[in-house]
């Protein structure tokens, strides 16, 4: 009963940093999602537009994005929650790999956002305002805009984390050195079927997702 009672209380400390940073997060929520959809903003060609085609969409569309952001930011203390409930089970060398590999996921997860936004978006983008028929206005549903930028997010800061499941899998002893070597022609096919599955159907975003992989 301890242990549960700990739990309990970690998890609502835990909700409680989500509550009110989703808080401050609908704040500026406006903001965020301008910058967000700057990726899309600068690539249309002039006379298209984002539009809403939904009465309840913006409200929406703000509140998934303030409920993100917030879970984003209170990730370090989630995260912290975890591993303070875990801590004491766990012997002195399993601690020592346990919490680098923690703070190194969410710098690789945040790495792997950073990349689809300022590198992989705007090339996105731009292939297709470029490939529009002649005479044919663009205009994108900015709700599902930002459904496929999450989505995406998603998929990159999952995909950045490959280093941090190739340790763990190592010191696990499931998986060798010898044998990633061995086998890394095979892993490069699964990494281009992989990106080619999540990504949206165009070769840009699957070499964008499937390289780094």
């Amino acid at each position: 009963m301890s242990h549960l009672t700990e739990l309990r209380d970690r998890v609502v400390r835990a909700l409680l940093v989500v509550v009110v940073f989703f808080g401050l997060s609908f704040y500026f929520a406006p903001q965020i999602m301008e910058f967000l959809a700057r990726p899309l903003t600068e690539a249309l060609p002039p006379g298209s537009k984002a539009i809403f085609i939904d009465q309840a969409g913006a409200f929406f569309t703000l509140t998934k994005i303030a409920f993100l952001t917030a879970l984003l930011i209170s990730l370090p203390v989630v995260l912290y929650q975890a591993w303070a409930f875990v801590a004491p089970g766990l012997y002195v060398h399993e601690k020592k790999l346990v919490l680098p590999l923690v703070v190194a996921s969410f710098l690789l997860f945040l790495v792997g956002m950073c990349f689809a936004y300022f590198l992989v978006f705007p090339v996105i983008f731009k292939f297709m305002a470029a490939i529009a028929p002649e005479g044919v206005a663009w205009m994108t549903d900015i709700d599902k805009y930002f459904g496929f930028v999450l989505s995406t997010f998603v998929a990159f800061g999952v995909t950045f984390e490959v280093p941090v499941i190739v340790v763990v899998l190592v010191r696990m002893g499931l998986l060798t050195v010898e044998k990633l070597r061995e086998y890394r022609g095979y892993f490069i096919v699964i990494a281009f079927v992989v990106a080619a599955v999540i990504t949206p159907p165009d070769i840009v975003s699957q070499l964008a997702l499937a390289i780094p992989m």
